[in-house]
């Protein structure tokens, strides 16, 4: 049983959810979300702590952000847009028990205001800026740290964010001279 309780979307994504582990969930409701689900979501982060697992688009982003300025100190897991696509759709309904799974098991934790490990100078030398195939790098190297994919400035801040170490940045930056294959 994993001791915090998950915020997801829908109804759907929490049946993926119980497939892959035993967990109880807050459901949002879809990306409009009220007091009365962040009054749950903070009930939930003062008595066992929040993981919030959306979907790896636009609207999951737009619910983490609320989430995370209305609660702070939650929990972090992506799902990689990849391992949550069948058939266009985008969500974690869509991901597999390993998926799932493999997302939970590489939680972060943001810190507000946190000064960043990795300079901006680091993030261009590694292609991520300023590069032909930067959004492509960052979708990779955001699936390696298991930050999620952002642009330029979001992956600065989640850097800092989720205090992504020098040593964890250049090992998965590594990976990306090779194809990411490691």
């Amino acid at each position: 049983m994993i001791k915090e309780v998950i915020v997801v979307e829908g109804r759907d994504d929490t049946v993926a959810v119980k497939r892959a582990v035993e967990a109880d969930t807050i459901e949002t409701g879809g990306s409009a979300v009220n007091r009365a689900v962040i009054a749950k979501v903070k009930l939930a982060q003062e008595r066992r702590g929040v993981i919030i697992l959306t979907d790896p688009d636009h609207a999951g982003e737009r619910i983490r952000k609320i989430i995370d300025a209305k609660v702070p100190g939650c929990k972090h897991a992506f799902i990689p847009e990849a391992d949550a696509t069948r058939k266009g759709d985008i969500g974690v309904e869509n991901a597999s028990v390993e998926a799932i799974r493999h997302a939970l098991s590489r939680v972060h934790t943001a810190f507000d205001k946190a000064d960043s490990l990795i300079s901006m100078e680091e993030v261009i030398e590694a292609g991520l800026l300023l590069h032909p195939d930067a959004a492509a790098r960052r979708m990779q190297i955001g699936n390696q740290l298991g930050i999620g994919y952002c642009n330029g400035k979001q992956l600065l801040k989640r850097l800092a964010m989720f205090q992504i170490t020098p040593e964890e940045f250049q090992a998965a930056a590594a990976t990306l001279e090779d194809g990411g294959k490691h």
